[in-house]
């Protein structure tokens, strides 16, 4: 197991913790080298065999970074102009494929699809089904929230984090506590948007990459 990197101070590093703007092109180009920095201060780490506290799979929005922020980027056509707004048309036919016959955001599983700070939630199952199925959250989230988030799953909860497509992508999975199947977490964070997704027994292969790419290609 490598040993991990020295984390530096968030204060050193973090920039002002508001939760969203409108992107610009300018914007995302300095978003880009932030990334850059928050690439070097992300520790990695071996994710261990059990799963943390409290793992069994639910499927919970992730909250926005600052509770007690309210500002959404604005006006919110441009907000989802950045954020995609359709779960489907994100994924390329090889995953779809794999998500055959998976119904997507059953009003069962509460508010999903386009959100009103500019977000979109993603829920992939069936409601019928005890546990399989996966969430994702892509949401507003600035560099110093995030890598705040980040550098916490490392230390406290075992996570492995990298460095693809331009940005972080940390990612642990875990045995389910009630069913023989593996439940994971995979998050990723660039220009101040964070794709999170929770999974239980339902892991596309090149979901989050696919999502990546159309986010950010």
């Amino acid at each position: 197991m490598a040993s991990p990197a020295t984390r530096l101070p968030v204060s050193a590093l973090a920039g002002p913790r508001s939760v969203a703007r409108t992107p610009t092109r300018a914007r995302r180009r300095a978003a880009g080298a932030a990334s850059v920095l928050l690439a070097l201060v992300v520790l990695t780490a071996c994710a261990p065999d059990e799963a943390p506290a409290g793992g069994e799979f639910t499927y919970t929005p992730t909250p926005s970074a600052d509770a007690s922020a309210t500002p959404t980027p604005t006006p919110s056509a441009t907000a989802l102009a950045d954020i995609p707004d359709d779960c489907r048309a994100m994924l390329t036919a090889d995953v779809l494929a794999q998500l055959d016959g998976v119904p997507l955001n059953d009003p069962a599983f509460g508010s999903s699809g386009p959100q009103p700070d500019g977000g979109l939630v993603c829920v992939w199952r069936d409601p019928a089904t005890d546990t399989t199925g996966l969430v994702t959250t892509i949401s507003y989230m600035s560099r110093g929230p995030a890598l705040e988030m980040l550098n916490k799953l490392v230390a406290d909860e075992g996570y492995t984090c990298y460095t693809p497509d331009g940005g972080t992508r940390c990612e642990k999975t875990w045995q389910n506590a009630t069913y023989p199947v593996t439940d994971g977490r995979t998050l990723f964070w660039r220009d101040d948007i964070l794709v999170d997704t929770a999974y239980s027994n339902l892991a596309p292969i090149g979901y989050t990459a696919a999502l990546v790419a159309s986010i950010f290609g």
